[in-house]
């Protein structure tokens, strides 16, 4: 028998790689295994862990911490429905808030949520939703692989904005505003999903941000119209995850760079977006371009210092650059699971946060 791991991620190296102090921001990272058992780590500059939360559903498909120090988590609930072979793998089902011990506030479920919920300033909760698109407008699809519709369905996104007691307040269906001419899905993907929605966000002025993985497109929901907006696709975009609004207006993105159609090969970068000109303005690329590459989930977030917080999920990679690309801070998940539906193991990561001293020490006395 081999005494060489075939994990070629965990035989590299895991848990802290690198820091550099006087350049990176100091403070915590937050993060969940995606496939873990519902434990979310909140490890120091360190690489050791500084506080856990053990919840009662594994990821669906991570958390984050709310302005009121509790821990909003988006968790998988196995109701035993099947749609198509992807959805066990990043269907959720229940949203909920904890505090710091890991008592639960409250918790809502759905059984269309997927990828993303987040919790709005009005107080309520805005999940990431689908189910069949109306079958007289399955024929207008475009793209994708012929024939790999689920038994003819197609599935599309929608959002549904409810309570923390599960009241349905506002919905918006993506059929009803996007484009069938142009929102068409990449060759290579299946036509069971036409959207594949990953990213929901709430923007200052309450409108919301969307990301469409599978039509490589982002846009901004008017809330009071439900109108699109602004949209920007591919290119520049391939497949991205995690548009993130900014203080000065503009996106962060994690452009994941699967099936590209303005370059040869793929690979992942980080870009901002200016909304008012649909620019980039600025990005973050490996040196050796094949290098940062994670094709599925991921994400960014910018920090006070001005440096950038990356998780390259699929390397259960989290990493720190500073505005030039120097890489200042390098921590690996060492927690390895099975994946529902593949063989092996993997350390996936689907988002990841850098939060203060401070913040963290609000969090503990909240």
């Amino acid at each position: 028998m081999s005494s060489v791991d075939p994990q070629r991620v965990r035989r590299t190296r895991t848990g802290l790689i690198a820091h550099d102090p006087a350049r990176a921001l100091q403070g915590y990272t937050l993060f969940a295994p995606m496939f873990g058992d519902g434990t979310v780590h909140l490890i120091g500059m360190d690489g050791a862990v500084a506080h856990a939360w053990r919840l009662p559903h594994r990821p669906g498909a991570y958390g984050y911490l709310l302005d009121n120090g509790h821990l909003f988590y988006s968790g998988k609930v196995e109701d035993g429905v099947k749609r198509f072979a992807a959805w066990e793998r990043f269907k959720a089902g229940a949203a909920l808030e904890v505090d710091w011990n890991g008592k639960v506030v409250w918790e809502l479920r759905h059984p269309d949520h997927h990828h993303d919920a987040r919790k709005l300033r009005n107080g309520n909760v805005i999940l990431l939703c689908l189910r069949p698109l109306p079958a007289e407008l399955r024929p207008r699809v475009k793209g994708g692989l012929p024939g790999t519709e689920v038994d003819g369905v197609i599935y599309a996104d929608y959002l549904v904005e409810v309570t923390t007691r599960g009241e349905v307040v506002w919905e918006w269906r993506s059929w009803e505003h996007l484009d069938f001419e142009t929102e068409i899905i990449t060759p290579q993907d299946h036509r069971e999903e036409w959207t594949h929605a990953n990213t929901v966000a709430e923007l200052p002025d309450g409108n919301l941000v969307v990301s469409f993985r599978n039509i490589s497109t982002v846009v901004i929901v008017d809330r009071r119209t439900g109108a699109i907006a602004w949209k920007l696709g591919s290119p520049p975009l391939a497949q991205q995850h995690d548009p993130r609004p900014l203080p000065n207006g503009n996106l962060l993105i994690f452009d994941n760079g699967a099936h590209r159609r303005d370059h040869p090969a793929p690979y992942s970068r980080v870009i901002e977006v200016d909304p008012r000109t649909s620019q980039i303005v600025w990005e973050y690329h490996d040196q050796s371009l094949f290098d940062f590459f994670s094709p599925y989930i991921s994400g960014a977030q910018r920090l006070a210092n001005g440096n950038t917080l990356v998780c390259e999920g699929c390397d259960g990679r989290i990493f720190e650059v500073t505005a030039d690309g120097e890489v200042v801070w390098e921590f690996v998940n060492p927690h390895f699971a099975v994946e529902p539906g593949r063989p092996g193991l993997n350390n996936w990561v689907f988002r990841a946060f850098r939060y203060t001293p401070d913040e963290i020490d609000r969090a503990r006395r909240a």
